[in-house]
């Protein structure tokens, strides 16, 4: 693939091998300005926000993927084909599905489970298992030890649905609850085309979510909270990817 893109308008030379992603604009200006040293603005295309600086002299980048799972497919796939990029860690939020895990814990992604028909693009002869790169999983999980997070391990649910037309159920207690029951953790909707992406093409790619309602005991936190507060996770990433 050439570059620029259609969708990212810059040079290999402007992203570091390590891109941390999360979905929203905002939250990767904010890890920009408050984790990175002279971080410098390299995409803006269709307002999403790319970023690169230096996180205790090391080169990282840090760049939006916008919401589901196209449309981390197109970021990721034009950074891993096009920019040199190597590994990607999706820094999000997610819904907990699970009693045990509070508003607020992290959430490392080793498989995404998905409803989604993302797979059937890779033309396989039957059904695919998206998981994380096992290197870069073991090395968050030593890093939150090292800060001492409330984290768990496990399954995802990168779902493609936030509304459904069930009429009179509520969704949360419907479908996600059949999740629920085979131990998944919590519902994101991007991590699983980031995992088959990376599979795809050879590159590696971990999903790191911070907790930010709840869909059984309904708690919640505001758009502002997941924007800015979630910095565990930021700061857990950005110390994971110093070793990468």
């Amino acid at each position: 693939m050439k570059y620029p893109t259609p969708h990212i308008n810059c040079t290999p030379a402007d992203f570091a091998k390590t891109v941390l992603m999360p979905g929203d604009p905002l939250r990767a200006k904010f890890i920009a300005e408050n984790f990175l040293e002279n971080p410098r603005l390299v995409n803006n295309v269709r307002g999403i926000q790319g970023y690169t600086g230096r996180f205790e002299g090391e080169l990282i980048s840090v760049m939006a993927s916008g919401m589901g799972m196209p449309s981390i497919a197109i970021y990721s796939h034009e950074l891993y084909s096009a920019f040199g990029v190597e590994n990607i860690v999706r820094v999000g939020s997610a819904g907990a599905m699970q009693k045990k895990i509070r508003v607020r814990d992290v959430v490392l992604g080793a498989g995404a489970c998905t409803n989604s028909r993302m797979a059937e693009n890779f033309r396989l002869p039957g059904t695919f298992a998206p998981i994380a790169s096992f290197d870069l999983l073991k090395i968050a999980v030593e890093e939150a030890e090292k800060m001492g997070l409330r984290y768990h391990v496990g399954n995802l649910l990168s779902s493609d649905t936030f509304y459904n037309d069930e009429e009179g159920l509520d969704s949360n207690q419907t479908s996600l609850a059949l999740w629920s029951k085979m131990g998944v953790m919590a519902v994101e909707m991007e991590a699983a085309a980031l995992y088959m992406n990376a599979a795809r093409l050879g590159k590696k790619a971990l999903a790191v979510c911070t907790i930010s309602d709840h869909l059984i005991t309904g708690e919640e936190t505001t758009a502002e909270e997941r924007q800015t507060s979630f910095t565990d996770m930021m700061l857990l990433a950005l110390r994971a990817s110093l070793r990468f």
